[in-house]
């Protein structure tokens, strides 16, 4: 799937999130939105992006919940 697709899905289940008062509930939430409902490769597409200069087009929230969180969505 394309890099820029996957950011702003990402980005925009951030943005639903980051209503949550609670932010480490809300890290958690997007962390397991992504864990239930994406494949494993596009996981590890976005995990990847992290890595490199993709990762500036990530929302705050995005980066710290895939951040906070990687250990759990690295595909098995």
């Amino acid at each position: 799937m394309d890099l820029d697709n996957l950011i702003v899905m990402a980005n925009r289940i951030g943005q639903f999130f980051a209503a949550q008062p609670d932010r480490d509930e809300a890290l958690a939430g997007i962390a397991e939105h992504v864990r239930k409902f994406w494949e494993p490769r596009m996981r590890s597409q976005l995990l990847a992006a992290l890595d490199n200069d993709a990762s500036a087009a990530l929302s705050d929230i995005v980066r710290a919940a895939l951040t906070t969180h990687r250990a759990s969505l690295q595909p098995a």
